[in-house]
């Protein structure tokens, strides 16, 4: 690899900083969620749609940092780049949630002390690969493809997107681009308003539904972020990390849609908003610039933060979730453990940052690109 091929371009420090409001929100949602009855009464109602603003981003990110490298580069080159910087933080996040897994049974998941320990250390090793396991190998009973820590189910199709953009959609025109972002959006407003639950969540097992919502869900967000970075012509958006965390906020906090008797309701909201709220947001945050010191800073630590909170978080919401399932609390009962698991799921993330994956990263860099240079 030509040494010029590594040098990373400028981030977008608001776009950093977006996806750490994003990652922040996800585990309050998780947290509501333990004491919800169903989507309906969900607090933060919204925070499912994380994932697809992760796409989006991802996508932008992407065309932005690698379209013009392809003469620097082969794509072996580029999945290295990938895997360098995403699989450190999914392999920990496995590690982790072996370590916490039988710390979780509970009412929720009264069978977790019968799986073997064995059993529970080759889900691991397969979830270091993000390989899915079938169902017949699920050890918790929500048939997760990585049941120690759910969210990998997200980064399983993140690397799909990168995939089909390393090998074809990287080639492609303007105005393929386009035609493929457009059957893409009809595809997820059609999953959407059709919904049983009447909504986009899923994606975390490997049957036919939950892979068609999983691939539905990647394939509009990330290629509409890969389009919007080669077609873009930024703006000047002041306070624009202020104002689009604020969307994102709202977008998230919005109460359920239509209620039980119009679900397509609210799978419209989540498809349009994807669709369109979305890469707004990613635009106008592309558009902004930080000049304070502080909200740099700012920035830059939840942005940094993001993807290890993101990827850590979830077997401590396993643990909170037991434990609710347990003793039958509200939020305002538990509040104080609530609270334990919302700081400590971002004190995870950070050490996991600063002790595991940029120490780790800043290695393989040296042995994996620099040395094969």
């Amino acid at each position: 690899m030509r040494t010029d091929a590594l040098i990373t371009k400028p981030h977008y420090a608001i776009l950093d900083g977006l996806r750490g409001v994003a990652s922040i929100m996800v585990v309050a949602f998780h947290i509501f969620e333990a004491h919800s009855t169903s989507h309906l009464d969900q607090i933060i109602n919204h925070g499912y749609l994380a994932v697809d603003f992760f796409f989006v981003l991802s996508g932008f990110v992407v065309g932005y940092a690698y379209d013009d490298r392809w003469n620097k580069m082969t794509i072996k080159d580029f999945f290295k780049i990938r895997l360098i910087r995403l699989q450190p933080m999914v392999v920990i996040g496995m590690i982790i949630g072996a370590a916490c897994f039988y710390f979780q049974d509970s009412a929720m998941w009264p069978t977790i002390h019968q799986v073997p320990v064995w059993k529970m250390l080759l889900i691991m090793l397969i979830g270091f690969t993000l390989i899915p396991v079938p169902i017949s190998m699920d050890n918790r009973g929500w048939q997760e493809m990585h049941p120690l820590n759910g969210p990998g189910w997200s980064l399983f199709f993140e690397y799909i997107a990168n995939i089909l953009y390393g090998l074809f959609i990287k080639n492609f025109s303007r105005t393929a681009l386009s035609i493929l972002v457009f059957v893409s959006a009809c595809a997820l407003i059609h999953l959407a308003v059709t919904s049983p639950a009447g909504d986009i969540i899923g994606g975390w097992s490997i049957d036919a539904t939950q892979l068609r919502i999983g691939i539905t869900r990647v394939m509009y967000p990330f290629f509409a972020g890969l389009l919007l970075s080669r077609t873009v012509k930024l703006i000047q958006f002041s306070n624009a990390f202020l104002w689009t965390s604020l969307l994102v906020i709202i977008v998230f906090s919005i109460p359920r849609i239509g209620g039980s008797e119009h679900l397509w309701l609210n799978g419209l909201y989540d498809s349009l908003t994807v669709i369109l709220i979305f890469p707004l947001i990613v635009f106008l945050g592309a558009s902004g610039t930080i000049t304070g010191k502080i909200s740099s800073r700012i920035c830059k630590l939840v942005g940094d933060i993001s993807y290890p909170i993101y990827i850590t978080h979830y077997p401590l919401i396993y643990i909170y979730t037991g434990w609710v399932s347990n003793h039958k609390t509200t939020i305002a009962q538990a509040l104080p453990f609530a609270l334990l698991t919302f700081v400590s799921s971002i004190l995870l993330g950070y050490v996991c940052l600063k002790f595991y994956d940029e120490p780790i990263r800043r290695w393989l860099k040296k042995k994996v690109l620099i040395k094969s240079k």
